[in-house]
C-alpha cells in the first residue's frame, strides 16, 4: 500500500493533499477492509478545495511531520472531497450534529473500523488555542479511549446509530400539502428578512435562494407586494456589496457580516446558477439594469473562468492565493494610485468605497484594504458610468496578473445541470439565445462523459476529472440533469440552436433512474445515494433545504413539467405521491422546506403556453420570454399533435398558420395570433 493514496486520485481537493507525510487513503471499501483487519480506529477528514480552514488546518497539521506520525501510529486517515461525496459528508455531518456539534469544514470524524462514527469536530489548531484542544492532544486522547473504553465508543455508537435513524424517520399522517400552509409560513419568513439590508436577519448572509424563491412566489400568489419587494432589496444589496465581485463578476458564497460587505470568498457553481435566475426574474418584473448587467457579468465569468474546452462547467473558485483569503480581490489605495492614477483612484473611490483607511483590516492586513462595493455610493449616472468602465478594466487587468485562487476544475452532474437550467431560464428571459448554447454544449459533455450504461438502462456518475468517473451518481444528479434536459427541450426550437438532441427522452430516463435507484420503497422518499452503492453505512434520504438544493423539490417541479410535456399522467401521480410522502417533515419544518412549497406552487399553478403552426416562430420566442418559474411551453407544428384529452386540442382546427393557447387550470384560452396578444394573456391568466 503506498504511503499516500491521493497522487492518485482525480479530485482536485484529493490531490492538494498528495505530498502530505500522512498515510491519506481515498474512501472506499478497501480502505474499510484494511482498518477492520489492522483493529485501527479510523480518522475521516472532510473538506473541499476552496475551504480557507480546510487549507489552515491542512498546513498546520497534515504538512507537519509530527503530527502525521502519530495519525499514521493510531489510525487510518481516510481524506474525502465533500463535493465529490456528498453522501459521505451528509452521513457524518448528520453524525456531528447527533453529537451536538454545530458542523462545517473541515470536518474531522473518528470512526469505528467498520465505519460507524463515535466522536468528531471540525477544525482543530494544532497549539491549544480559541478554546480547543491540540489536534494531538485530541488524536491521543481518541485513540486511548477506543483501546480502554469499548463499552462507552459501543453506546456512542449505538445512540448515534438511533439519532440518525430518528432524524430520517419522516412520519405519518400528518396531512396533505396545500398552498394555504405556504401562505401561513410567508409572513413569518418577510418578518425574518432584513429590512435595511436584506437577506435573512444576522450574520454570516447567505443567498439562501430557495427562501428568496418561495418569498417570491407568495409575493404574486397572495398580491403582498412587500414579499417581492424584500427579494429586490436582497438582491440588490448583493450586486452592491463586496460579496459580489465588481471587477471579474460572480457572487461568492457568503458575506461573514451582516451587510453583504466582507465575503467569504469561494465562488461556487451552484450559488451562481441560483443567483442567475434570481435576477433573471427580478429584472423582468422591475426592468432594473443592475440585475440584468450581473446576470450577463455573471456569466462572463462563467464563460471565462469556469468552462472547460469541453464546454462543462468547473465547481469552484478558491477563496485564497498564496495562503491568504481574499488576497486576489482586494486592494490598498496605494495599488489602486498606481494603476489609476490620484484622480482616477478618487473618482472610483466614490463609487467604489475604495480609500486610504481600507474598508476591511484582518491579521493580514492590519493597516486595513479595500474591497470593492457600492454599498454606500448612489448609481452612477449613464456619463458617470462611462468612465467607471475604463478604470475597472484597468484594474481587472492588473488584477489578472496576480496569482490566481485555485480553481476546482472537477465536472459535476448536479451543479451543471442546476447552470445549464439556469442559462437557458434566464437567456430566454433576458433575450441572451447565445447562453442557451452554452447550456447546450454542457449538457452534450455531461450526457458524453459522465453517462453509463449500468446493465438496465442508463444513468449518471456524479463527477468526472480527467478522464475519472465518480460513480454511482446522487438523486440531485439525475433530478438536475432531467431539469436541465426539460430547459433545453422547451427552448429546442430557437433559432441558431443547431439540431437538438431528444432531450425528453432523456429526462424520462433520468426521472425512471431515480426511482429504480434512489426510491426508498419504505418512506416514498429519494435516498440521496444509490441503492448499490456499497460503501455507505446507511442510505440516508435529506428532504431540508440547504446551500445546494435538494434532490426532491428539483424533482418534483421537474415531474410536473414533464406531465405538461408528454401528457403522461403517470408523472404527475408520482409528483403527489411524493407530495404527500414528505408531508410530514414539511410540516414539521416548513421554513426549511421552502424548495418544496415551491415546487407545489408550480405544480399547482404553472400555466401551458402552446404554440402550433408552421409561421408560429415569433409567437414561440414570445411564449419563451415570460418567466420560467411559472410556465411550461408546448410548441409542435400542429395543435392536432397535441395529446388526446388536452383542452386546446379540441380547438386545433381554429389555429390556422401560427396560434397560441394559454392554459390553465384544465382549460384553455381561443388561439392568439399576434405577439401582443399573447403576452397580454399570459398576464391576464396569471392566477
Amino acid at each position: 500500500m503506498p504511503a499516500n493514496e491521493l497522487k492518485d486520485a482525480a479530485s482536485p481537493y484529493l490531490l492538494q493533499h498528495a505530498d502530505n507525510p500522512v498515510h491519506w487513503r481515498m474512501w472506499s471499501e478497501a480502505a474499510l477492509r484494511d482498518a477492520q483487519a489492522e483493529g485501527k480506529p479510523i480518522l475521516l477528514s472532510v473538506g473541499y478545495a476552496a475551504c480557507h480552514w480546510c487549507h489552515v488546518m491542512a498546513h498546520e497539521s497534515f504538512e507537519d511531520e509530527a503530527t502525521a506520525a502519530v495519525m499514521n501510529e493510531l489510525f487510518v486517515n481516510i481524506k474525502v472531497d465533500r463535493e465529490e461525496r456528498p453522501d459521505i459528508d451528509h452521513i457524518y455531518m448528520s453524525a456531528l450534529h447527533a453529537f451536538g456539534e454545530r458542523g462545517g469544514w473541515p470536518m474531522t470524524m473518528f470512526l469505528t473500523p467498520t465505519g460507524e462514527p463515535f466522536w468528531g469536530g471540525t477544525y482543530f489548531p494544532k497549539q491549544d488555542q480559541y478554546g480547543r484542544p491540540a489536534f494531538v492532544t485530541v488524536l491521543r486522547a481518541v485513540e486511548h479511549a477506543f483501546r480502554a473504553e469499548p463499552d462507552r465508543i459501543a453506546k456512542n455508537v449505538e445512540a448515534v446509530r438511533a439519532r440518525l435513524a430518528k432524524a430520517d424517520a419522516h412520519g405519518a399522517g400528518a396531512g396533505e400539502l396545500s398552498l394555504a400552509l405556504a401562505d401561513e409560513v410567508a409572513p413569518h419568513l418577510f418578518l425574518a428578512m432584513d429590512s435595511v439590508d436584506g437577506g435573512l436577519k444576522g450574520a454570516p448572509k447567505f443567498p439562501n435562494t430557495p427562501i428568496l424563491e418561495f418569498l417570491w412566489r407568495a409575493g404574486g400568489r397572495l398580491a403582498e407586494a412587500p414579499y417581492r419587494a424584500s427579494v429586490r432589496l436582497t438582491l440588490q444589496h448583493m450586486s452592491e456589496g463586496g460579496i459580489y465581485d465588481h471587477l471579474g463578476g460572480g457572487y461568492a458564497r457568503y458575506s461573514t457580516d451582516d451587510r453583504w460587505l466582507v465575503p467569504h470568498f469561494e465562488k461556487m457553481l451552484y450559488d451562481n446558477a441560483q443567483i442567475l435566475e434570481c435576477l433573471a426574474l427580478a429584472h423582468h418584473e422591475t426592468g432594473d439594469e443592475l440585475f440584468r448587467t450581473r446576470a450577463r457579468e455573471t456569466v462572463g465569468w462563467i464563460e471565462r473562468e469556469m468552462t472547460t474546452a469541453g464546454g462543462a462547467f468547473c465547481a469552484s473558485l478558491d477563496a485564497d492565493s498564496e495562503g491568504v483569503e481574499g488576497k486576489f480581490y482586494v486592494w490598498t489605495w496605494d495599488e489602486i494610485v498606481v494603476v489609476l492614477g490620484h484622480e482616477d483612484a478618487r473618482f472610483l473611490g466614490r463609487y467604489y468605497n475604495a480609500s486610504a483607511i481600507g474598508n476591511w483590516a484582518d491579521a493580514h492586513y492590519p493597516g486595513g484594504v479595500t474591497i470593492l462595493n457600492r454599498l454606500e455610493s448612489a448609481r452612477p449616472t449613464m456619463e458617470e458610468e462611462a468612465r467607471l468602465a475604463p478604470l475597472r478594466r484597468k484594474l481587472f487587468d492588473v488584477r489578472e496578473q496576480r496569482i490566481h485562487p485555485g480553481l476546482d476544475d472537477k465536472i459535476m452532474a448536479d451543479w451543471n445541470g442546476l447552470m445549464i437550467a439556469a442559462l437557458v431560464n434566464a437567456g430566454t428571459l433576458l433575450g441572451e439565445p447565445r447562453w442557451i448554447g452554452l447550456a447546450a454544449k454542457a449538457y452534450d459533455f455531461i450526457v458524453s462523459a459522465l453517462q453509463y450504461a449500468d446493465g438496465v438502462g442508463k444513468r449518471l456518475a456524479h463527477s468526472w476529472r480527467a478522464g475519472v468517473l465518480v460513480k454511482p451518481g446522487l438523486a440531485l444528479d439525475h433530478a438536475a440533469m432531467m431539469r436541465a434536459a426539460l430547459a433545453l427541450h422547451e427552448a429546442r426550437n430557437l433559432p441558431g440552436l443547431g439540431a437538438p438532441r431528444d432531450y425528453l427522452a432523456d429526462a424520462i430516463r433520468w426521472a425512471e433512474a431515480l426511482d429504480a435507484w434512489h426510491g426508498d420503497q419504505r418512506a416514498g422518499l429519494l435516498c440521496m445515494s444509490a441503492s448499490d452503492a456499497g460503501d455507505v453505512i446507511l442510505r440516508l434520504a435529506p428532504t431540508a433545504d440547504d446551500a445546494i438544493p435538494n434532490a426532491h423539490p428539483v424533482y418534483l417541479a421537474a415531474l410536473a413539467r414533464l406531465a405538461a410535456l408528454t401528457g403522461e399522467a403517470r408523472w404527475l401521480a408520482r409528483a403527489d405521491a411524493l407530495f404527500s410522502a414528505l408531508a410530514p417533515s414539511v410540516r414539521a419544518n416548513p421554513i426549511g422546506h421552502a424548495g418544496v412549497f415551491n415546487a407545489l406552487d408550480f405544480r399547482l399553478r404553472a400555466k401551458e403556453i402552446v404554440t402550433a403552426g408552421s409561421a408560429r416562430g415569433p409567437l414561440y420566442e414570445a411564449a419563451l420570454s415570460a418567466p420560467f418559474s411559472d410556465r411550461v411551453v408546448i410548441d409542435l407544428d400542429r395543435p392536432q399533435d397535441l395529446r388526446e384529452g388536452h383542452p386546446a386540442r379540441a380547438q386545433a382546427t381554429l389555429a390556422g398558420d401560427a396560434a397560441a393557447f394559454v392554459c390553465t387550470e384544465g382549460t384553455c384560452s381561443l388561439p392568439v395570433r399576434d405577439i401582443e396578444g399573447l403576452r397580454a394573456l399570459i398576464v391576464a391568466r396569471q392566477a
